[in-house]
Formats: C-alpha cells, structure tokens, sequence
C-alpha cells in the first residue's frame, strides 16, 4: 500500500512537470494532440500506479517521449503555417453577414444545436444579430455581432434545418398550421427550404434558406 501511495505522488509531480514543459493552454484552446497526449498519460499513469512491480520508469519514459511529440509538432506549428492548418485545422466561416453557410457546417460536422447553444453562451440572441460567426480549431465560436441588433426583447427558435421546433409554439400558444400560413404569407411554402426561422417578442420575422450563400 506504501509503495501504491509513494508511486502515486511521484507520477503526478512527473505529470505536473511534463505538462509545464508543454506550455500553457487554455483548456478550451487545446488542439486535437493536445488532447490525445493529455489520454494517453492518464492512461500511462494509471498502468504506473496499478502495477507496483512494474519499475516506475517504464511509465515515466512514454510520458517524456509524448512531451517531446507535442513540443516538436508546436514548434513546426510555429515555423510553418501549412503544417499548422493541416495538423490543427483552420477556422470555418459559420455565418458571413448575418447568413448561416449550412454547407461549412456539415463540412465540420457542427449542427443547429450547436450554433444556438455557443450564440447564447455568447449573450447572442440569434443569428438575426450576427454579423460573422467563425468556428475556430479548438471548437470554440468567434461571434461579431452587429453594431445595431436586429432582435427585440425574447427571441422564439421556431425552425432549424427544416424541422419545426413545438417547444417554441407551445410558448407562444400557436399552432404549427399557423406557423405554416405566416411562411406563406412571405413568400415560403416549403419548411425544408428553411434553415433557421425565429420571431421575437415584438413579431419581427427572421428567416435563412438553404444553401443560400
């Protein structure tokens, strides 16, 4: 038990220096070796301390061997911007004034759910404020809003992808016939045309179509 405690302190100071000769990250800006490196030591550690017999170096060295990975891949990173995009990807353009690009998103495999989540993390309405939203490689949404929002008071998600969303009609005590005959009204007799339509507390209508860019 001694030796399972004394092996257990001794990998974590070996964890804790490894990962400050890795550099400091924001958590939310690790990229995608990052976050293999920081499993495949959870996992290094975890056979080190679970195998007392074992001696501790044969944990100790794949961990030196995977900071000496992530600091070569970060210092090409550095030296060559080719090297960077493929290793790390490049940021995609999700909404470019104010009009969502559905096939960048299915390109990055990011969906509706997504988007309105990261905008109203962001304090964002909807989309109707934006005016350029870009996904970056670490996941995290850049969003640009507009200088003058186009919402008023609550904003109500009523179509994304097509698919009508009923929570937002039981909220407003509407049906989805009446949703259908206010999208004709203006123009727009097919749902699956529509891939993001809302109404805010003063009915002002914002309405994206498919594949419009």
């Amino acid at each position: 038990m001694w030796l399972i405690i004394l092996r257990t302190f001794m990998t974590y100071g070996f964890i804790v220096v490894f990962f400050r000769l890795m550099g400091k990250r924001e958590i939310g800006e690790l990229s995608l070796l990052d976050i293999v490196i920081f499993m495949m030591m959870a996992e290094i550690a975890v056979f080190a301390i679970e195998d007392p017999k074992a001696p501790l170096w044969e944990g100790v060295v794949p961990m030196l061997l995977l900071v000496l990975i992530q600091r070569a891949s970060a210092f090409f990173s550095l030296k060559s911007k080719r090297f960077r995009d493929w290793f790390e990807g490049k940021p995609s353009l999700i909404i470019a004034n104010g009009q969502i690009d559905e096939n960048e998103m299915k390109k990055q495999r990011y969906n509706f759910d997504d988007l309105t989540q990261q905008l109203h993390e962001k304090g964002v309405k909807g989309v109707q404020d934006v005016e350029f939203a870009i996904l970056e490689p670490s996941g995290k949404l850049s969003v640009f809003e507009k200088e003058n929002p186009v919402s008023t008071g609550f904003v109500y998600l009523l179509i994304t992808d097509g698919e009508v969303q009923k929570d937002a009609l039981t909220l407003l005590n509407k049906s989805e016939q009446w949703l259908k005959a206010e999208l004709a009204k203006r123009g727009f007799f097919e749902l699956s045309q529509i891939s993001y339509c809302t109404i805010d507390s003063a009915e002002k209508w914002f309405i994206d179509i498919k594949n419009e860019r």
